[in-house]
């Protein structure tokens, strides 16, 4: 069993910047897939960004270029660092993990969630 627990969530107009943190209860680095999605009011949850045990990285279309998926193995921390934020990216944001060994943007693959942290971002 892992334990998932975001912060780094909060309000930030419109171009501004925001680094999630999501701090797991046993170490995942070597095995594991660790992911971020979000899910707006009324919307679906989406992938947001993968990276795998190897660290190979995937992201939504909608992310590239602007947010950016870390880990540090060592703290078993993983991140996400969104710049230039736009009103489109409010959301509550969830980091997840499994044990497969390919990267993966499907929540459906995940059985291990946090509980979210809300990221805001006004126009």
């Amino acid at each position: 069993q892992v334990r998932l627990v975001e912060s780094g969530g909060g309000s930030v107009q419109a171009g501004g910047s925001l680094r999630l943190s999501c701090a797991a209860s046993a170490y995942t680095g070597a095995t594991y897939c660790l992911g971020w999605f979000r899910q707006a009011p009324g919307k679906e949850r989406e992938g947001v960004a993968a990276v795998d045990s190897d660290g190979s990285t995937s992201y939504a279309d909608s992310v590239k270029g602007r947010f950016t998926i870390s880990k540090d193995n060592a703290k078993n921390t993983l991140y996400l660092q969104m710049n230039s934020l736009k009103p489109e990216d409010t959301a509550m944001y969830y980091c997840a993990a499994d044990p497969f060994s390919w990267v993966a943007l499907n929540p459906n693959d995940y059985n291990y969630w946090g509980q979210g942290t809300q990221v805001t971002v006004s126009s």
